[in-house]
């Protein structure tokens, strides 16, 4: 399961980045937007539909990793992950990024105001060619500034 404090953290931010590779083991780093979070799963969405698409393809493993910078602990979760394909969770997921596009386009431009602070683009705005990706989350890895670990094995596949 994931931990509150990991899903905390998670649900702090817009973008995780998302380490994945090819089946000649070329890695490949990309930030992905963070939908949503549920006890052993972590759903994004990627509107590029490039590398990571393809990594995913040959080698569902991947790893993504988080820091507390008040406690500066970090956390590396470790899974397995599916394009999603299923019609009717995509139509549901759809409906998730529409959503949390206006709430972020929204706060995005509240903070901007708030801040006296100009974006460039307030919109958080998604390509009709949008791919999801279902992480099931086995491993979470944390990381103590003095180097310790500490692993909790999640979720793992019916």
């Amino acid at each position: 399961m994931i931990n509150e404090q990991v899903r905390k953290l998670l649900e702090d931010n817009l973008f995780i980045n998302i380490a994945t590779s090819d089946s000649d083991r070329r890695p490949n780093v990309a930030p992905k937007f963070l939908l949503k979070i549920d006890k052993c799963h972590i759903f994004l969405a990627d509107y590029v539909i490039s590398r990571t698409w393809r990594n995913l393809k040959e080698n569902p493993q991947v790893s993504m990793s988080i820091v507390d910078h008040e406690s500066l602990v970090g956390f590396q979760l470790n899974g397995k992950a599916q394009i999603v394909k299923d019609k009717k969770l995509y139509s549901e997921l759809m409906q998730d990024l529409q959503k949390r596009q206006i709430s972020q386009s929204s706060k995005r431009v509240v903070e901007g105001l708030h801040r006296g602070k100009k974006h460039i683009n307030f919109e958080v705005v998604f390509s009709e060619k949008t791919a999801f990706f279902k992480i099931e989350v086995n491993e979470v890895v944390e990381i103590s500034p003095t180097g310790e670990l500490k692993i909790d094995k999640t979720c793992s596949s019916n």
